[in-house]
Formats: C-alpha cells, structure tokens, sequence
C-alpha cells in the first residue's frame, strides 16, 4: 500500500474547512449589506456576534480547528511510524466524513441532535486513531 494515502484525507479536510470558510464570508457579506451593518460595528467577536444573526457557518469554521489538528497530527505519526494500513486508512476517511455530515448539518438545518451525533461519532473515531497508532508505537 501506498503510505501516502494517508494524506489524502487530510486534503479532503482542507477542501471542507476551505468550503464552509467560502460559506461564512458569503453569508457575512450578504448579512452586513443587507442589514447596512458598518464594518467598525463588529470589529471584534462580540460585537459580530451582537449584530449577525446567521453565524453557523463561522460557528463550524471555527470547529473545524477543534478536533482535526489531532487528526492532521495523526495522520503524520501515521505515516512517519509506517503504520499506514487498511485500518488506519479507514479511521482516517471516517473521521473525515464524519466532520463532513457535522460540517453539513451546522451550515444548514442545524438540528443539535443530529450534529451531535455526528461529533460523537468523529470523536469516537478519533479516539479509536489514537489507540491504534499507541498500540503501533509500542511493538
């Protein structure tokens, strides 16, 4: 197997994270025109967040550098300790389809349960990642 794999989830990371930023700037701007909102009046977060009544995409952007550091990170120890196999390819796709469906649900509808659901299930992930790569590193 190709190690390099290993990467290609993490570019899928980006894309997303680049996605839901395009997402949060078009709804910005189109909010603080449409609302005549002068840029000295949210110049700091509290005072975005006072005035902006659509903030879910900036809300996932900024979740989206949460928990993927660890996974980015995974991904390195992954392949520097030649661990890049079925299994760690596959935790890796799932921690990124998971933040896909929370990234989907938090930009859109924004049902707390569902997006719930689908942090737990990227957490769980993550955590199994993590037990997987301390058991490689210990043999």
């Amino acid at each position: 197997m190709d190690a390099r794999l290993i990467f290609w989830p993490a570019v899928a990371m980006a894309v997303l994270t680049f996605v839901v930023q395009w997402r949060m700037f078009i709804t910005r701007v189109a909010e603080i025109r449409r609302e005549g909102i002068r840029m000295r009046e949210i110049a700091t977060s509290p005072q975005l967040y006072a005035r902006l009544k659509d903030v879910k995409a900036a809300d996932n952007f900024r979740n989206l550098f949460e928990l993927p550091p660890l996974f980015y990170l995974a991904l390195v120890i992954t392949f520097l300790t030649a661990q890049v196999n079925g299994l760690t390819l596959a935790l890796a796709w799932a921690f990124f389809v998971s933040r896909a469906i929370h990234s989907y649900i938090h930009c859109t509808y924004n049902r707390v349960r569902d997006r719930f659901y689908a942090y737990l299930v990227g957490t769980v992930v993550l955590w199994v990642f993590w037990a997987v790569l301390a058991y490689g590193l210990l043999k």
